[in-house]
C-alpha cells in the first residue's frame, strides 16, 4: 500500500512534500517504496530525518525552517508516534505564528495545517488517527500535549511491510502501547459507547494478534491485524482521552528521556491496580476480550484477571515489571508528581486521583510491587 502513496498524495493537490521521520527509518530503507511512489507522480520531496524518541520543540523548529526553506506545501510522517507527532507539529507551525509551546492544551489551534500525512512503520501509538502531538520542552522537561481536531490526517497509510523489521523490543513496546491506549480509553470518565466499541474491539486484536507478531515476526496478517488495532485505539482515546497512565508516561519520558510505549508497559499494571476499585465491570470486559475465562467469577476476581493478563504479556515479551529498570529516579518525585498532576488526563481517569495517590503509583513502580489483595468488592486494598 505504501507503494501508492505518490498516487494517493497527488489527490491533495500538493507539489513538494517534507518527508519528516528518524535516522532508524530512513537506515532501514523504509522510504524507498515511498519515494519512488512519489518520483512516479512528480511530486518533489524533502527529507528531515531528526526526529528522537521524544520529539523537542528544537525538533520542530528546525523541520519548520527546512519546510520553510524548500517551499514544501504537505507534510508526510514516516514511521513511529514520533515522527507522525513531529510531522503534525511542523504542519501546524508552518502556517501559525508563535511556537509550538504556545499551543499547549486543547483547541488552542487557530489556522489549519498544512496538507498532513501519515504512514506508521509500528504499531503502537495509533497517532495518524488521533487529534493530538506530543512535544517535549527541553528547557523544562516537560512533555506537552497539543489537541485540535485540525491535528487529524489528511490521509494515513497502513502497510504491514513495513513493521516486518521491526525488532521484538519494539514490537513489545509499540503493541502495548496501543493496548494502553485501548485500555484507557475504555475505562476513561468521558467514554461513550462508540469510544468504548473502537476501545474494546482494538483490545481484542492486540491480545491475540500481539504474541503472533511478537514470537513469529514475519507474520504479515498478525502485522497488519495489529496496524489496525493501534489505529482503531486512537480513534477511541480521541474521543475519550486517556489516564493516569499517560500523566505519568509523558512526565517519564519529559524527564528520563523514556521512549514513550515502554513507559506506558511498565506503568500499565501498576494503575490498573489503583484504578481497580472504579472500574471492576469495564476490566472484567477487558478480561473477556484478551481471552480470559472468567465465567463464574465474582466481578471483582474477574476484573483482576484482566490486570494479570496485562501482567503476563508484559514478562512474556521481556517488557520490565518495574521503572527503576528503566532508568527512573525517586530524587526527583516533587517534580514527577507536579508534572503528572498537570496532564488532563488524570481528570478523566476513573478513580479520583490526587498527589499522594501519584506519589504512591510512581513508588509501587519502582519497586515492582504488583501484588493486588483483596476481601471483598467494597473492601478493596490496592494501594
Amino acid at each position: 500500500m505504501s507503494k501508492k502513496t505518490g498516487e494517493l498524495v497527488n489527490e491533495l493537490d500538493v507539489s513538494r512534500v517534507l518527508i519528516v521521520t528518524d535516522k532508524g527509518v530512513r537506515s532501514a530503507n523504509l522510504l524507498e517504496g515511498i519515494v519512488k511512489s512519489l518520483h512516479a507522480v512528480n511530486l518533489e520531496y524533502e527529507i528531515y530525518d531528526e526526529v528522537e524518541p521524544n520529539p523537542s520543540a528544537d525538533t520542530i523548529r528546525r523541520g519548520t525552517e527546512v519546510l520553510r526553506q524548500r517551499n514544501c506545501d504537505a507534510v508526510l510522517g514516516v514511521g513511529g508516534g514520533s515522527s507522525i507527532d513531529t510531522a503534525k507539529a511542523i504542519a501546524v507551525m508552518a502556517v501559525n505564528p508563535g511556537d509550538i509551546l504556545d499551543y499547549e492544551g486543547v483547541g488552542m489551534i487557530r489556522i489549519p495545517p498544512l496538507p498532513i500525512i501519515a504512514i506508521p512503520t509500528t504499531a503502537g501509538t495509533g497517532s495518524e488517527a488521533t487529534n493530538s502531538t506530543v512535544v517535549t520542552n527541553k528547557e523544562t522537561s516537560f512533555k506537552l500535549g497539543v489537541l485540535s481536531s485540525y491535528l487529524f490526517s489528511d490521509l494515513a497509510i497502513l502497510d504491514p511491510a513495513l513493521t516486518i523489521q521491526l525488532p521484538q523490543e519494539i514490537t513489545a513496546s509499540t503493541g502495548m502501547d496501543a493496548l494502553t491506549h485501548a485500555i484507557e480509553s475504555y475505562t476513561s470518565k468521558t467514554a461513550n459507547p462508540v469510544s468504548q466499541g473502537y476501545a474494546i474491539q482494538a483490545i481484542k486484536m492486540i491480545g491475540e494478534h500481539l504474541p503472533k507478531a511478537y514470537f513469529r515476526g514475519t507474520d504479515i496478517e498478525s502485522r497488519e491485524k495489529m496496524l489496525v488495532a493501534a489505529m482503531l485505539a486512537g480513534v477511541a482515546f480521541s474521543q475519550s482521552r486517556l489516564g493516569n497512565v499517560h500523566a505519568i508516561s509523558h512526565t517519564l519520558g519529559g524527564t528520563f528521556d523514556i521512549p514513550h510505549g515502554i513507559a506506558n508497559a511498565a506503568l500499565l499494571p501498576f494503575v490498573m491496580k489503583f484504578n481497580l476499585p472504579a472500574c471492576a465491570a469495564q476490566y472484567k470486559d477487558i478480561a473477556i476480550a484478551l481471552g480470559r475465562e472468567v465465567n463464574g467469577l465474582p466481578e471483582m476476581e474477574a476484573a483482576k484477571e484482566a490486570i494479570e493478563t496485562v501482567i503476563r504479556m508484559n514478562e512474556s515479551m521481556n517488557i520490565p515489571l518495574n521503572i527503576k529498570d528503566l532508568g527512573v529516579s525517586l530524587q526527583l518525585m516533587e517534580k514527577l508528581v507536579e508534572d503528572s498532576m498537570r496532564s488532563g488526563n488524570v481528570h478523566v481517569n476513573p478513580r479520583l486521583t490526587r498527589p499522594a495517590d501519584i506519589q504512591a503509583i510512581i513508588e509501587k513502580a519502582y519497586h515492582g510491587d504488583l501484588e493486588v489483595s483483596y476481601n471483598e468488592p467494597n473492601k478493596m486494598s490496592v494501594l
